[in-house]
This record gives structure tokens, sequence and C-alpha cells, in this order.
């Protein structure tokens, strides 16, 4: 069995283990890294392990502990991975401003419609998992949330409470005017 066709067994913080395909896990690139600096002697080796049978069924999987993700999370996680296994995003080191104004991918938005708990915690999660495509559909739904709300209805929608005093909302208004839709 070749690197490429290892069984990666992804660990959450709640010790739930979830068997998945390297092509499926490498869409973290932190756990295609991980598997980059773990498995590069056994790319080399596999021509010569042809023999030893016995070998490969212990080491047809790699675990890799995820101890900052949730089951619940990573359940949705893969289900994106799974998604998108197939398909290869280009390289996201270029700051591109058409993807940054480009539309949600109407799978994704339907894949990201849950309640913002799990919204939040999928983001936190493409984040520390560095999914980046992943985490970009993440903040434009919650964009999406906050486009042409009034601050009143953002914190409706947030639940956030408003500290301020009624003279230090007016004097943040003032300051910032210039940003305001006329």
């Amino acid at each position: 069995m070749g690197a490429a066709d290892k069984k990666i067994v992804i660990i959450t913080s709640d010790e739930e283990r979830f068997t998945v395909d390297r092509k499926v896990a490498e869409k973290s690139l932190l756990i295609k890294n991980m598997l980059k600096n773990l498995l590069p002697a056994a790319d080399e080796d596999d021509e010569d392990e042809d023999d030893d049978d016995d070998d490969d069924d212990a080491d047809s999987h790699i675990e890799v502990p995820t101890p900052n993700v949730r089951s619940q999370v990573m359940k949705n996680i893969i289900e994106w991975c799974e998604h998108y296994k197939d398909v290869s995003f280009p390289d996201d080191d270029q700051d591109d401003d058409s993807k940054k104004s480009a539309p949600i991918d109407a799978w994704d938005k339907n894949f990201l419609n849950v309640d913002q708990e799990m919204l939040y915690e999928i983001i936190l999660a493409a984040n520390y998992l560095n999914i980046k495509p992943l985490l970009n559909a993440g903040c434009k739904v919650v964009a999406e949330m906050i486009r042409g709300k009034s601050p009143e209805e953002i914190r409706k929608t947030f639940n956030i409470v408003n500290d301020f005093t009624p003279e230090e909302e007016a004097a943040i208004r003032r300051e910032n005017e210039w940003a305001e839709d006329r």
C-alpha cells in the first residue's frame, strides 16, 4: 500500500476518531504538511517493502490529533473535504480581489446554512486546519449576515450588548460619519 493510499485517522478533542482517505485529509494544509513530514520515507521505501505484507496492515493508517476541533464540527469539516476531494484550489498565497468579491458557491452556502455557533466553530476549525476555501466561504456567510444592516440590527443578529453610553455612541458616530452610506 503506497503512502498516497494510506488511511488517515483524525482524532478530535473529544477523542472521536474519523478514518478518511489521505486525499480528503490533505484538504487541510495543516494535515498535509504534517503527513509530508511523517511519510517521506514511506514513499521512498514502498518499492522495497512489497514482500512484507504483515507490516502493511499495521502501517496502513496514521493518526492525526486535532485538539482544537470537536467531533460534531469535524463531521462537517470532513463532509466539506469529501465534497471537494477532487477539486484543486488555486494557490491561496495571492490575495486576489476577485476571489474576495466572488459570490459564495451555492453548495457552500447551503452547507454553511447552520446555526451561528456551529458556523463560528466551522470557521475556527477551518482556520486551525488551514482550509482556506472553507474559511473564506464561512467568512463570506458572516459578511452577508452583516451587509446592509444598522449597528442595532447587527447587535441583535449577533447578540451583542451595547455597552456605550448615548454620549459615547454619538461621539463615535460623529467621528465615523465618513463611513456611513449617504
